[in-house]
This record gives structure tokens, sequence and C-alpha cells, in this order.
């Protein structure tokens, strides 16, 4: 890697793997190197932005992190990356090393194609791309494949597709991953690891370093920066299932997922609210939840993370006295979830 060259990671990860845990903990140990982010969200609220922001660290201070909420950063590189990028190299605060967060429904593989575009190869190189897996859904099964089930499925039924987009999502994270953190093995048995590190290696031709994480064993910086790949010039291995179908004509889009945000006043009962959003997720599948809650009488703003039917609440912050307060939640799901029986049941929750 070309040592005059930015270094620039990229950290992708499926929805609720812990990619912005990971970020907090990164910026926690960076040891005074000046780290600028680059926060893509799927939705209307830029949560993760807004976490992150409140970490008040000194090496990544507000004015370092940059949010694109206009779409999926794969799909808007021209758009959003490009000048985003264009605009940090000319800051007067020009960054140690660049952290890239992406939304968990995001393909990598453009994303660190783009390093290529002569404006940016010139300043800035892929260190290395990371990928968060929740070992907790692998262990599950969420994404295990059973080719032999799959074939035969598939011969009693022609019409049916065999390959879901989050099974494609997931096997394209992999694929481009120059490190893996198997995150969150504090909720897997010690002994059902060995499958979950089966099943991500199997994503993958490519040997790559896995590492395990869970809670309160975050990796640091020194860890997950100054890899030294170079990652842009090694792209021929790492297809995704988006650039193979599009040689037959096929186009990438995101249209088998869709997000709403959901606004209310503060919540009088935490543990109901946890209880009513729990229901909501396994009656309609909801694939992710993310927001801030206000509590009544509590002077503090409350983070809510869900993950499937596994839902975190941390108070992070004080609120501001300039700041509108409220609870908002971004609700993300599959397609043909019934978004409106979802917006009922997650509004009636937080009045």
């Amino acid at each position: 890697m070309d040592a005059q060259k930015i270094p620039a990671t990229v950290i992708t990860g499926f929805l609720g793997a812990g990619k912005t845990t990971l970020v907090r903990n990164l910026l926690a140990t960076a040891n005074g190197k000046r780290i600028a982010l680059i926060i893509n969200e799927f939705g209307d609220l830029g949560v993760d932005g807004d976490v992150l922001a409140g970490c008040g660290d000194e090496t990544c201070t507000e004015d370092d992190i940059v949010e694109l909420t206009n779409g999926c950063i794969c799909c808007t590189v021209a758009d959003d990356f490009i000048p985003t990028i264009t605009k940090l190299m000319e800051s007067d605060r020009r960054p140690d090393h660049i952290v890239i967060e992406t939304s968990g429904l995001a393909l990598p593989q453009p994303l660190v194609n783009a390093f290529n575009w002569p404006e940016i190869r010139e300043q800035v190189t892929v260190d290395g791309v990371v990928t968060v897996v929740d070992s907790a859904a692998v262990a599950d099964g969420r994404f295990a494949h059973d080719h032999h089930a799959v074939q035969e499925q598939r011969e009693s039924d022609e019409s049916l597709d065999h390959e879901s987009p989050l099974e494609e999502l997931f096997e394209d994270q992999i694929t481009c991953a120059d490190m893996i953190v198997l995150n969150k093995t504090d909720l897997v048995p010690a002994e059902r690891m060995d499958f979950v590190e089966g099943e991500v290696r199997d994503a993958t031709e490519r040997r790559v370093k896995l590492i395990r994480a869970g809670e309160g064993n975050a990796p640091s910086a020194e860890i997950l920066l100054g890899l030294g790949i170079g990652t842009e010039n090694d792209m021929a291995s790492r297809r995704s299932h988006h650039e193979m179908h599009h040689e037959d004509g096929h186009e990438h889009d995101h249209d088998d997922f869709e997000s709403f945000v959901v606004e209310g006043g503060a919540v009088s009962d935490p543990k109901a609210l946890v209880a009513a959003l729990t229901k909501s997720i396994g009656d309609h599948d909801v694939l992710r939840l993310k927001g801030f809650l206000e509590i009544k009488d509590k002077p503090m703003r409350m983070v809510i993370q869900a993950v499937g039917k596994r839902i975190d609440t941390y108070f992070d912050r004080d609120w501001q006295p300039d700041e509108k307060r409220g609870s908002r939640l971004v609700v993300i799901g599959q397609h043909d979830f019934d978004e409106g029986g979802v917006l009922d049941e997650v509004a009636a929750a937080l009045t």
C-alpha cells in the first residue's frame, strides 16, 4: 500500500451485526490518530451518526463525521461518496485515517471499486475491508445454505427463487472482506462457534482472517487499522452477486427492503415498550429497529437497537437544551412485510 496515501477502512456487515459499536471502540482506542467517519444509513433517520457524534472522542469530533442518508452508498457512489472524499481531502483537518461504515444493506464491492476513480486513487487507498458478522444469527441458521435441500426444492418448483436477497448480501459482504469479525460470540455456546466459523468460511473461496468478539471484547484500532491491503487493487476475486447478475442484464436495487420512521413522545414505561416492540417484531418478521427514546422524567436520551427479537437499550447522553425531544425509530423489513401493521403497532407502543 502506498504510504503517501491516506488509508481508508471499510466496515461492512449485515443489519444489526454491531458495526456502530465496533466503530465506537475503534475511536476510543485510536491513540490520538485523527479519524474521519463516513456513515451510510438505510432509512431517513441518521441513528448511527448521532450515536457516534455523542461519543465525545477528541480524535473524531462532530465536524469529522459525514452522514450519507440519500440511499445506499453502493448505489450513490458518484453522487455522494466521491464528492465526500474529495471534500475531506480539501479540508484543513486532513485526516490520518478514514473509516467508512456502510449500511447493512450495502454491497461493499462498488464502494471499494470507487477508490480506483482517478480523483480518489491518487490520494486515498483502501487499508482493508472489515466485515462484521452476527455470530448468533449464523448459529441459528439464518444464513446457512443447504445446497442439496435447495436443489430438491428447485426441482419441485421451477418458479422458486432459491437465493434470497439476504443470503446474497451476506455472501457478498463476506466475499469482499480482508478481515471478518465474528461478533456477539457471548450469545453463542462455545461448541457452536466451530459451526459459525465453518459457515462463514464456506461463504468465500478466499482465505480471510477471522477474529472473535463479544460483549466487552471488541477489537481495538490497533487490530482493525493498518492492514495495508490496498483492496481496490484486488477486486477480481471478490465479485458480488450483483456483478455476476449484471453480466446478464440484471440491475441491482433495494426493492426487496422497506424502511420507515415512526415518531412519538415521551415513553412512561420502557419495559412495556420493549415488550410491545418484541411482539410486533416477531409477528411481522422485522429485520431491524433502531432509534432514540425520550423517557418520561429522565434527563438522558435512550438508544434502542433491535436485531430480530433481541432488543438492547442504554442511555447515551443528556438531552441538549436546544434539542427537540421525542422518540424516533427506524424500522427495516423485507418488501412484503406488513408496513401498515408495524407502523400502527410501533406508533401505539410509543404513545
